[in-house]
């Protein structure tokens, strides 16, 4: 791996210096993606709303895993779910979460592939 020298904040990015409460509650984020099949859930729900037998089969999990996953990133605030009918479809909570996932995935794309890195 190359390091990189840090560039300037992006714009618009958040350039207050956070607090103990952001800084944990980030680190609490980040520590919910850190599993893979959770991170793989938010990426197919970065995808579109979906239930549990669509991420089921899309993810290859056991479909209680799964459930249990959903349980755990709803009480995190991370997904919302909505009835239709018998079944409860879920999303991602916030545009942030879904551009943290995918540019996490992009970042290991770089990583796994050693594409070159990019500002």
């Amino acid at each position: 791996m190359t390091t990189r020298e840090p560039g300037p904040v992006a714009s618009g990015a958040h350039e207050r210096a956070p607090g103990r409460e952001q800084l944990r509650t980030a680190a609490t984020v980040f520590a919910l993606l850190a599993d893979p099949t959770r991170l793989h859930l938010l990426w197919l729900l970065a995808q579109g709303p979906a239930d549990v037998t669509a991420l089921t089969t899309a993810s290859g999990a056991a479909r209680t895993a799964v459930s249990q996953h959903l349980a755990k990133l709803r009480l995190a605030g991370l997904v919302h779910a909505r009835r239709e009918g018998r079944h409860a479809v879920y999303a991602l909570s916030d545009g942030h979460l879904r551009r943290l996932v995918v540019e996490a995935l992009s970042h290991a794309d770089h990583q796994v592939t050693g594409a070159p890195w990019h500002a």
